[in-house]
């Protein structure tokens, strides 16, 4: 397995708990890229651990809102992992600052092939937890692969849907979606002619004054000592520009009522993206007969990113009962 150099220094944008061990870890995903992870395990427990993989928000690093909750999430019980997704973070993958849904579905599913060989790790017991537009990755996942027993979605994007259709499916067209097409295949011309690709840019800065007020929430999360990490997608250069190639030519969640384990959405109700949480629920127990193991959790009065690093707001007696139950 390929070698990293894995900062081994503490440099999350949260504070480490005296209540777990936490350590790097690497494993390898079907495409052969090397995935960096944090682990947490919680410093007290006896026998066979449950354990949760955790990733998101899309174009962030498991410096940020993944490993907070994957380090809360051990502190009550489980041992856990955050991991970069392919061609970020620490992970490895060429060109960097890429993406696609079917490598960061295997990445998920890489992750559960990591915890079901762990010798202090419950292979009957694993879990996944995503966030944001790891979120509906996580939904994906869960599509296809059956050891996952419980499945929490947070503050979920559909990043098929939102490359698709624009926010609020306002783009939802074949001429927006053409042009969208257009600029996107010129600009690999341009790339490869340059023999680099040029990045998209992260969250905007500086923050226009009639900025939405998603995009003041994004600011204030990725931009500002809260949440800012040198190697976050978001909160620096963002993706490249022609990353969105295959989610502009992909739907996720077509198989979502098939899913038999247990799937929990979360999302605050004051959230610019509820509705992706909200259609995902409704799609999924649509002529679905697995649909007693399936719930919608709706935070009143919060938004998007509350539920990346808020500990008041985020759920995570019911996240914990959920999985409990459902393990």
């Amino acid at each position: 397995m390929e070698k990293l150099n894995l900062v081994q220094a503490w440099d999350k944008v949260f504070p480490l708990s005296e209540k777990v061990n936490h350590q790097k870890v690497t494993f390898k995903n079907h495409f052969g890229i090397t995935l960096a992870a944090d682990m947490y395990e919680p410093k007290e427990h006896e026998g066979k651990l449950p354990a949760i993989a955790v990733c998101g928000p899309f174009g962030a690093v498991k410096e940020q809102s993944s490993g907070l909750y994957a380090q809360e999430m051990a502190e009550r019980g489980f041992l856990t992992i955050a991991f970069d997704p392919s061609f970020t973070g620490e992970s490895t993958g060429e060109p960097r600052y890429m993406n696609s849904p079917d490598i960061n579905v295997e990445d998920f599913q890489s992750a559960v092939d990591y915890l079901s060989n762990l010798d202090n790790v419950d292979s009957e017991k694993i879990s996944i937890i995503g966030i944001c537009g790891w979120g509906g990755m996580a939904l994906q996942t869960a599509c296809i692969d059956t050891r996952i027993k419980a499945t929490i979605v947070s503050t979920m994007y559909d990043m098929s849907r939102v490359s698709g259709n624009g926010y609020f499916d306002s783009e939802n067209s074949e001429e927006a979606r053409y042009h969208q097409r257009v600029a996107i295949n010129n600009q690999r011309t341009v790339d490869f002619k340059n023999g680099e690709y040029k990045l998209g840019g992260g969250v905007v800065d500086p923050l226009p004054e009639d900025a939405p007020q998603f995009v003041k929430d994004y600011y204030a999360y990725y931009k500002t000592s809260r949440g800012y990490h040198e190697r976050s997608l978001n909160s620096n250069g963002g993706w490249n520009v022609t990353a969105g190639t295959s989610l502009l030519n992909t739907r996720l969640l077509y198989y979502s009522n098939e899913i038999r384990n247990a799937v929990l959405i979360v999302h605050g109700d004051k959230a610019h993206s509820y509705y992706f949480g909200k259609d995902a629920y409704e799609n999924m127990i649509k002529d679905s007969k697995y649909k007693d193991n399936k719930e919608f959790l709706s935070i009143e009065g919060a938004s998007h990113c509350d539920l990346y690093d808020q500990k008041n707001i985020i759920p995570f007696d019911k996240i914990e009962e959920f999985i409990r139950k459902n393990i």
